[in-house]
């Protein structure tokens, strides 16, 4: 029998297929389950309008088995079959598709939707040399009495002969390779990770895959005694939970399916189930959990949501779909108008993929919004896993995405002493106020603390308490809210004193302006200025900022692995009103060196107060021990 060439250009397209194109060995056998899926659609299709086929949708099966003793894996189904001229054009024609055909052909039949085909390349068959030396098929086709035997080992060509088959259909035998020192080829032989492809990429092929398994039961009549037998089982699941009605659904189920599928034992916050048509058709099945996964915030963690195209697995996480700031959100989208590329692995960035990605976001964006408005407990405890996760999405890509956002942060209250939402704030801001004020700390017990903070709580103004390291990094993004801007109460510019109290404190400043310059030059450049205040209760001195950089984001950009560090421009303010004030003005004319230590001492103190560290423990330490002992 004379060995046929393939009709594609040459051996190194074949390698080039078989090596290159797939990036994992094992989705061979989602590309033979695919074929046979599409031969057992045509075959279905075909019996609706034709009485010879004799079988109902419930007789048509996929069989897998496994040949250990002989290295053999053999994928069977009842479907349409291939004649010798189909085989010759289908196998022997790399990237030559019938799946593809069948669509074009009955793109206009009334019963179109009643069938889905899967595979459109006629690549995904070849992906079984990946894992096997020897290829046989033998195919029976619908209406043919004679069988055919397509032979190959590959690029080195195939043969066609005829053989004997019974029933219509096709059966494919891999001879798998043995194993080598880099690849382990013997797993392809094991029943437990045939399976486990079969449910990972095939488990919602709409027919049944089969697979035998070896059991063993009590031995009637001889206690203690058990026999082996072989069972065969359903492998796949075969009707997706996201394609039924959601009416047909229970909350248990929605729950099992959420616990199975992502390994998380909490009930997920909020369930998204939706079928979306028109431009971009598809079904999605959502879950926003309640508690951050293990890795969630570690560089191996990977978003992204499971993509199907008709129930088949393409992409296990394909983060396209998800925008960073929802990437705690896990579930799946499901679409048979994807733009897949020629191995079925990996989408083409098209137009369509971009528009399921906004509805996805729309959806999310929506459901969380509907939780914060009629579950609040609920929205504040998914707030507390993944709140910094939306406040980075303000900040990140230089704000593209602060409008969508804004109105789902929430922060710290001092008044509310709960987390609050800038739609609240702003509607509980007393006459006048033009600025959202805010502060920011380790904690909200340190922030409550600031002499600052403690100032503003006296004049009756609310104030946002920020802890998380983006936060004011975000609320700089945002710059303002509903027409209000936002300011930090740690920085300079923010006065709310009358006109006589301004006046008043201007006259202070200047008759002490030389003193003050002394002070700033104690300090050696650690201070921009210094300067008397009237904004501070009870507290001698505090720091705040000019320009955009703050104290807070200083100590937060040079904690960072880096060696491009920044600095504040920070302001000493001195308390004009307390008894510390007067005792440096004593203490300026009749005792320099008494002065020099209270104005190091007054600067750590506010270091200190501030939330920062003191940049000389040890100098600091020996003046309070000199003063104590006075």
């Amino acid at each position: 029998m004379k060995k046929k060439q393939f009709k594609a250009e040459s051996k190194k397209l074949l390698d080039m297929m078989i090596n290159s194109i797939y990036t994992h060995k094992e989705i061979f056998l989602r590309e033979l389950i695919s074929n046979a899926s599409d031969a057992i659609d045509k075959l279905y299709f075909r019996s609706l309008t034709d009485e010879s086929v004799g079988k109902n949708k419930e007789d048509f099966f996929i069989k897998v088995d496994i040949d250990k003793e002989n290295r053999n894996l053999i994928i069977t189904d009842n479907g349409i079959g291939m004649t010798s001229e189909e085989l010759e054009n289908n196998l022997g024609t790399i990237a030559k598709s019938g799946s593809l055909d069948f669509k074009k052909d009955n793109a206009e039949s009334d019963k179109k939707d009643d069938v889905e085909i899967i595979g459109q390349f006629g690549v995904g068959f070849y992906s079984a040399f990946m894992v096997s030396d020897l290829v046989t098929v033998e195919s029976k086709a619908f209406g043919s009495d004679q069988a055919y035997r397509w032979t190959s080992t590959g690029a080195d060509g195939y043969t066609i002969e005829p053989c004997d088959k019974e029933d219509v259909g096709t059966v494919i035998t891999l001879h798998i390779k043995e194993d080598t020192e880099n690849e382990k080829y013997d797993e392809f032989l094991e029943t437990y990770k045939i399976s486990g492809l079969i449910k990972k990429y095939s488990d919602y092929i709409r027919y049944p895959i089969k697979m035998d398994f070896e059991s063993s039961r009590p031995v009637e009549g001889k206690e203690g005694e058990y026999e082996s037998f072989t069972e065969t089982r359903t492998v796949n699941s075969m009707i997706p939970l996201w394609r039924k009605n959601k009416s047909e659904i229970s909350e248990e189920e929605y729950e099992r399916f959420y616990s199975e599928k992502f390994y998380d034992f909490e009930k997920p916050a909020r369930i998204i189930h939706t079928k979306t048509e028109g431009q971009a058709t598809f079904d999605a099945l959502m879950f926003i959990p309640k508690k951050p996964a293990y890795d969630y915030y570690s560089k191996e963690f990977e978003k992204g949501l499971a993509l199907y195209s008709n129930g088949v697995l393409i992409m296990d996480k394909c983060p396209d779909l998800l925008p960073d700031y929802f990437s705690f959100v896990r579930g799946l989208v499901d679409s048979a108008d994807l733009s897949l590329n020629i191995s079925r692995e990996v989408l083409q960035h098209d137009h369509q993929l971009k528009l399921i990605a906004r509805t996805i976001e729309k959806k999310i964006k929506n459901e969380l919004t509907k939780m914060l408005n009629n579950e609040r407990e609920a929205y504040e405890e998914f707030y507390k896993s993944f709140g910094v996760q939306l406040k980075f999405g303000i900040y990140n890509e230089f704000g593209a995405h602060k409008d969508s956002l804004k109105d789902l942060v929430m922060f710290y209250s001092s008044t509310e002493k709960k987390l609050v939402t800038l739609s609240e704030y702003v509607s509980r801001m007393k006459d006048g106020q033009d600025k959202i004020y805010y502060a920011c700390g380790d904690s909200a017990e340190k922030i409550d603390m600031l002499p600052q903070t403690d100032a503003l709580k006296e004049k009756g103004y609310e104030v946002l308490y920020c802890t998380d390291n983006v936060d004011e990094f975000a609320l700089k993004m945002l710059d303002e809210y509903d027409g209000k801007k936002f300011a930090n109460v740690c920085a300079e510019e923010i006065d709310l004193s009358t006109e006589d109290e301004k006046k008043q404190l201007e006259e202070q400043n200047e008759s002490g302006k030389d003193m003050l310059e002394e002070m700033k030059n104690i300090l050696s450049g650690a201070v921009q200025s210094v300067k008397f205040t009237n904004r501070l209760k009870n507290y001698p001195a505090c720091l705040s900022s000019e320009g955009n950089i703050s104290v807070e984001m200083e100590k937060i950009l040079n904690s960072m692995p880096t060696d491009n560090k920044v600095k504040a421009d920070i302001v000493l303010e001195l308390n004009a009103s307390h008894p510390v004030a007067e005792k440096l003005k004593t203490l300026y004319t009749e005792d320099k060196d008494s002065f020099n230590k209270f104005t190091k001492l007054l600067y750590d103190q506010a270091r200190l107060i501030g939330g920062m560290t003191i940049e000389n423990p040890s100098e600091f330490i020996n003046m309070i021990s000199e003063l104590m002992v006075k």
